[in-house]
């Protein structure tokens, strides 16, 4: 009686299952579909033929199709292709947009200077394309006039209403007055910009250098100069 050998499964979970091709000599398979290094069709070959061909390309086979009948596989450098991917993979989640929603607390009687620079915060918040939470916190007697909480709201979206607008308008929620303002510029947009005003900054400070090198070397001693 022949046995097979099997990995053990565990009883929980099932058994793992890899996300990574087979290639090479873990393809059991007897013929693929093989595309060249090029992405050129080379036609269903006998996998010993195949396994040849990777050796003498100094490739691996990778399958890529492992579903197809026959698997399709395909002769490249395996690990400079999972180089590529990674990177790839780790710059869209660099560039990836999360929507951050900030908050900002106000009094309705806030004084002229706290006021300016509440809202300073708010353009800053604006511009990186963040959405922003307007809290105006009452107390006391200032819970009878809401209306303070409102003007001071409508003054504030209209002060920054170049960079954003009322997503949410005016509400009261027990004893705050709650209003949310969204930025016109997309998160991707902000960064795209934040990351050319870097190198714009980066590339004069560069140039600013080089130029203070070339008017160094441009200041030659003459003998008039030397003389006098």
């Amino acid at each position: 009686m022949r046995l097979s050998a099997r990995q053990p499964v565990s009883p929980n979970r099932g058994g793992s299952i890899s996300a990574e091709p087979r290639i090479n000599d873990r393809i059991r398979v007897p013929e693929v579909r093989l595309v060249g290094p090029s992405g050129e069709q080379v036609g269903i070959v006998p996998l010993a033929k195949a396994l040849e061909l990777a050796q003498e390309y100094d490739l691996d086979l990778v399958e890529v199709a492992a579903n197809a009948r026959p698997p399709v596989c395909k002769l490249m450098d395996y690990g400079k292709f999972k180089y590529e991917s990674a990177m790839k993979a780790r710059e869209a989640r660099k560039n990836q947009a999360h929507t951050v929603i900030k908050e900002m607390k106000l009094r309705p009687k806030i004084d002229p200077h706290d006021y300016d620079t509440k809202k300073g915060h708010v353009v800053r918040f604006l511009k990186q394309g963040d959405k922003v939470k307007i809290t105006i916190m009452f107390r006391g007697r200032e819970q009878s006039r809401p209306e303070l909480g409102f003007r001071l709201l409508q003054r504030l979206a209209s002060d920054v209403e170049d960079l954003g607008f009322i997503e949410s308008n005016p509400k009261q929620d027990g004893r705050n007055m709650i209003m949310v303002l969204g930025p016109h510029k997309k998160k991707t947009e902000a960064m795209a910009e934040a990351r050319e005003a870097q190198a714009a900054r980066k590339a004069e400070r560069q140039g600013g250098g080089q130029l203070t090198a070339e008017s160094d070397e441009s200041v030659e001693t003459t003998p008039e100069s030397a003389e006098a």
